[in-house]
C-alpha cells in the first residue's frame, strides 16, 4: 500500500470519488487552481475542469447554501470550509436546511452533501483558526460528524461522506495533516514512513460511518478520544504505566455506543478525552451515556480531560491542550477509585 500523509490521503479520496461519480463536485475558497491552502485538492481542477472543482467567492453562508441547492438537485458536493473557525455564518444553513431536508421533505428530497474542515489547533493560527466546534454539530439531528484520526481512515471515511446521502460535516486535525503526532512531544516528529498508520489503501474503499476502533487494548480503564487526542492518549497510557484502552470513535455522531458500553464493562473506569472547551463540550455526552449505559459496572466516577473553558489561548496553546501529564493524572485519578 502507498504511504500517505493525511493531506496526500484526502486528496486521493476527491480523486477517487470523482472518477467514479460524475455527480461529486467540490468547491470552496482557492480550492480550484491554488488547491487550497492546506493542498487537500490540489490537482483536482486540472484533472476534472472547472465545473467540477472551483474557486467560491468569500462566502462560507453562500459555499453551504449553493452546495445544499446542488445537493438537492441530484448533485454530491464536497465543499471546503478553509478552517473550522470560518464556519459560523453557514450554520443556520446547515442547521436549519441541511439537516432538515429529508424529513421536512418526507424523503421527497435528500442532501448528500459533505462539508470538510480542518480544526483544532497546533500551528500557531490563533483564536480565528484553531477552534474545535464538533460539539455545535452534534446537536444537531440530521447530520453525521467525522473526525479522522490517520490517513487510511481520512480516505475510507471521506469516500463513505460523500457517498452517503445525508450531510455530513467531516472534521480534520490540523495538527495530524503533514505526520503523525505522537503524543508525547508538541509538534508532530515521526515521518509516515516510520508509521503503519501512513499506510493507505490504493484505490476505492470505505470506512463504515458510526464504528469506533480499539487503537490499544488494555483492562484497566477505558480512554474514550477522537483526532488527534488518539495519540495523546497513547502516550498518556505508555508514561503512566496504566493498562489503558484507548478508543478512537472516528465518528461522533453516530456515535458507537455498543464499542463504548463494551470496553467500558470490561474494564469499569472511564476517561474522555478532547481538545475543545470542557462546558458543554462532547465529552459531556460520553459521560452521560457511559453512567446510563454502564452504571452497574463502574468502579469509579468518569472524568474528563480537555481544553479550558476560555477563548482560544494563544500564546498558551500548548498548555491548553489535554496533554499525556494532564490525562495520566485522569488516569491515576480513576484507577483510585
Amino acid at each position: 500500500m502507498p504511504r500517505m500523509t493525511m493531506i496526500e490521503a484526502i486528496r486521493d479520496a476527491h480523486m477517487v470519488a470523482m472518477e467514479r461519480d460524475d455527480d461529486v463536485v467540490v468547491f470552496g475558497e482557492d480550492v480550484g487552481y491554488f488547491g487550497g491552502v492546506f493542498r487537500c485538492t490540489q490537482g483536482l481542477q486540472e484533472r476534472f475542469g472547472r465545473e467540477r472543482c472551483f474557486d467560491s467567492p468569500i462566502s462560507e453562508c453562500g459555499i453551504v447554501g449553493t452546495a445544499i441547492g446542488m445537493a438537492a438537485y441530484g448533485l454530491r458536493p464536497c465543499v471546503e470550509i478553509q478552517f473550522a473557525d470560518y464556519v459560523y455564518p453557514a450554520y443556520d444553513q446547515i442547521v436549519s436546511e441541511a439537516a432538515r431536508i429529508r424529513h421536512r421533505s418526507a424523503g421527497d428530497f435528500t442532501c448528500p452533501l459533505t462539508i470538510r474542515m480542518p480544526t483544532g489547533g497546533g500551528i500557531f493560527g490563533g483564536q480565528t483558526h484553531s477552534q474545535s466546534p464538533e460539539a455545535l454539530f452534534t446537536h444537531v439531528s440530521g447530520l453525521k460528524v467525522v473526525v479522522p484520526s490517520n490517513p487510511i481512515d481520512a480516505k475510507g471515511l471521506l469516500i463513505a461522506s460523500i457517498e452517503d446521502d445525508n450531510p455530513v460535516i467531516f472534521l480534520e486535525p490540523k495538527r495530524l495533516y503533514n505526520g503523525p503526532f505522537d503524543g508525547h512531544h508538541d509538534k508532530p516528529i515521526i515521518p509516515w514512513s516510520k508509521h503503519p498508520l501512513g499506510d493507505v489503501q490504493a484505490g476505492h474503499f470505505t470506512e463504515p460511518l458510526g464504528k469506533a476502533v480499539v487503537r490499544r487494548e488494555g483492562s484497566a480503564v477505558t480512554v474514550l478520544a477522537y483526532g488527534t487526542m488518539v495519540y495523546v492518549a497513547e502516550a498518556a497510557a505508555e508514561e503512566s504505566g496504566i493498562d489503558a484502552e484507548v478508543i478512537d470513535l472516528r465518528t461522533l455522531l453516530p456515535v458507537d455506543l455498543d464499542a463504548i458500553t463494551k470496553s467500558v464493562r470490561k474494564t469499569g473506569r472511564c476517561v474522555v478525552v478532547h481538545e475543545a472547551t470542557l462546558t458543554s463540550g462532547f465529552g459531556a455526552e460520553l459521560s452521560a451515556l457511559v453512567q446510563e449505559h454502564c452504571f452497574y459496572h463502574l468502579e469509579a466516577p468518569v472524568r474528563r480531560v480537555t481544553g479550558w473553558d476560555t477563548p482560544y489561548p494563544h500564546a498558551q496553546e500548548w498548555t491548553y491542550f489535554p496533554g499525556p501529564a494532564r490525562i495520566g493524572a485522569a488516569l491515576a485519578e480513576v484507577m483510585e477509585g
